[in-house]
């Protein structure tokens, strides 16, 4: 009767929550291991997919050129929002602050269907009016990831920017400190964590994204979830659930090698301050 007590209703239900979010792909790494080419009857244990995946080069090339354009999109989102945010937050009422507010933060918001609608008309009358991009390809869906990375990226910096003590940053300047020295030396260490955070999660929505990039692109490059997305059209390959079962490893590798490296700097900084 105890032990019927302690099984209360918010611990039923995260139960649940957990079966609905991680069940679906606790089916998909088993079935990935399927010796059948039906995904939904079993044939016995096999690795032949995984074999099958490395052999096959369109999945390969569009993994390398999902990485590419990610990495580079993320890079330029965290400049370009890491500058939006300083605007918003640092700089005093101006002619126009609210407007580029709302408007840095639109594609937040902003359906992906009109935002990739949007970009390809853009590209299409750049063409017609400077003969640039003459195809669409890597460069234009870099252009389109950057263009909506970047808002998350200034929402992320610009929280962290808000919690900053700007005493610190004054204090430097009084003792004769550069504004830019003050920025790279005092400003910058701060909100490192920040600027990590927006990278990766700039970095995850290029990888991710599927809607804008299938405006934007041209056949000579495909990114992995347009491989993916056509491939599911024609039916669901078991090259595919081995595919998902390497992403989810992937994701779930980085994020205990986060959390170890988080709890090892954590329990440094307990030890620093019990000596002292």
């Amino acid at each position: 009767m105890s032990s019927l007590r302690r099984i209360n209703f918010s611990t039923v239900m995260l139960v649940i929550g957990l079966l609905f979010l991680y069940l679906p792909m606790f089916v998909l790494v088993v079935y990935s291991f399927n010796a059948s080419k039906l995904v939904t009857v079993w044939a016995g244990f096999s690795t032949q997919w995984y074999g099958e995946l490395f052999r096959d080069e369109q999945i390969l090339s569009a993994v390398w050129t999902s990485l590419r354009i990610a990495f580079f999109a993320a890079s330029m989102a965290v400049c370009l929002g890491t500058v939006a945010a300083f605007v918003m937050t640092r700089y005093g009422h101006f002619r126009g602050k609210t407007a580029l507010s709302s408007m840095v933060t639109a594609p937040l918001v902003m359906p992906e269907v009109i935002t990739g609608l949007s970009l390809l008309l853009l590209f299409v009358q750049m063409a017609q009016i400077t003969g640039w991009p003459a195809d669409r390809g890597m460069a234009t869906i870099w252009i389109a990831h950057t263009t909506f990375c970047s808002a998350y990226v200034a929402v992320v910096v610009a929280a962290r920017l808000r919690e900053v003590d700007h005493s610190i940053e004054e204090a430097a300047m009084d003792l004769g400190s550069p504004p830019v020295k003050t920025f790279f030396s005092i400003t910058l260490p701060i909100i490192t964590p920040a600027l990590a955070a927006g990278w990766l999660l700039a970095f995850t929505l290029s990888l991710d994204d599927l809607v804008i990039a299938s405006f934007v692109s041209g056949p000579g490059a495909n990114t992995l979830p347009m491989v993916v997305f056509s491939s599911v059209r024609m039916g669901v390959s078991p090259k595919i659930n081995a595919l998902a079962t390497l992403i989810i490893l992937t994701v779930s590798l980085a994020t205990l090698l986060a959390w170890f490296f988080m709890r090892r700097n954590e329990t440094r900084r307990k030890a620093a301050l019990r000596d002292v």
